[in-house]
């Protein structure tokens, strides 16, 4: 059993593996920050507003992708944490409070009690079970923000504008939020590509694959998924934060349980347990709601046979095809 405990928390032997897909990542990163200036020139400014919008729900599937990938916690009331981030900004921008600098730590310490309460309690079931209640807390979020009429109830509740970052308005502008949204996603993805490669997350997965073997040999995986589950939340506040700031609302409709299921189609899509998957999987499920809704109102029909495709093509998403393309090629 020791022998087997040092294994798993052993550094793993193997990082020449994984260096084509972080290059692969940067490139990706590269060129989307050269993309408001490509937008400019082309005289296309919505595609600055449309890529925002894939990076912040990336954001939010990224963080899905931490419990749902790497834990195993099928988390149907995720969007809750959105729409709770989202509300911090609404509700400290109606008392005046409107700089960034306050409203991100707020919403994130928000978003990881919510996650804290609701997941010591949700961990202690499995399965179906663990769905239900998620989906239960997630349900009892969204009906109180419905609920309170002083902060627009379900009509929502309009910002006065942007939030402002130490007292300069510094991301009033399409691209400077792009700038803004796709800083905090880079962090995001490199403290998660840490954690995960660290002790914590070969624990962390180790329980997604035999949690009886990791009670054997000295690991309780119920505080490392109850941590996860925190930080998932944690970050996907952060998401509606930048959610909020770009459609300078805030909605109830945010933290609804259809909401939720859309995550999980974006982590699928792209690839559990791959952290740069569901990025992926969430532009290209907004590419594709953009496109197929240009030329017909059943547009959701058509989403709904590709992602079928993706899926039955590719167990691993669209980051296990590029794998398996890359390794013929």
């Amino acid at each position: 059993m020791t022998a087997l405990a040092a294994r798993v928390t052993a550094e793993p032997p193997r990082r020449r593996a994984a260096l084509p897909g972080a290059a692969l990542a940067g490139l990706v990163l590269a060129a989307l920050a050269a993309l408001p200036v490509a937008a400019e020139a082309a005289g296309l400014p919505f595609l600055v507003v449309t890529a925002t919008r894939m990076m912040i729900f990336g954001l939010a599937a990224l963080s899905l992708d931490l419990v749902l990938g790497y834990g195993a916690m099928v988390s149907f009331g995720h969007a809750a944490f959105i729409g709770l981030g989202a509300y911090a900004v609404g509700i400290l921008d109606a008392h005046g409070i409107r700089d960034l600098a306050i409203q991100a730590p707020a919403a994130a310490l928000v978003c990881a009690l919510f996650a804290l309460v609701t997941g010591a309690i949700s961990l202690r079931t499995r399965g179906v079970y663990f769905i239900m209640i998620t989906l239960a807390f997630g349900q009892m979020a969204y009906f109180f923000m419905v609920s309170l009429a002083a902060y627009g109830g379900d009509d929502g509740l309009p910002l006065s504008g942007r939030s402002t970052l130490f007292g300069m308005r510094l991301i009033a502008g399409d691209p400077a939020l792009f700038y803004c949204v796709l800083a905090v996603l880079t962090v995001a993805l490199l403290t998660l590509r840490r954690v995960v490669a660290s002790r914590f997350g070969r624990v962390l997965r180790g329980s997604r694959d035999n949690a009886l073997r990791m009670q054997a040999i000295g690991f309780s995986p119920l505080p490392y998924r109850l941590t996860a589950y925190v930080m998932a939340g944690a970050i996907a506040g952060l998401a509606g934060v930048l959610l909020a700031n770009q459609a300078e609302f805030v909605s109830p409709a945010y933290m609804s349980w259809q909401r939720s299921g859309e995550l999980i189609v974006m982590v699928v899509l792209g690839g559990m347990g791959t952290l740069v998957g569901p990025v992926a999987g969430a532009a290209a499920l907004i590419a594709l709601e953009e496109v197929l809704a240009h030329y017909s109102d059943h547009w959701r029909l058509g989403l709904g046979v590709m992602l079928v495709a993706v899926v039955l093509l590719s167990r691993g998403g669209l980051a296990g095809l590029a794998a398996k393309l890359g390794r013929r090629a």
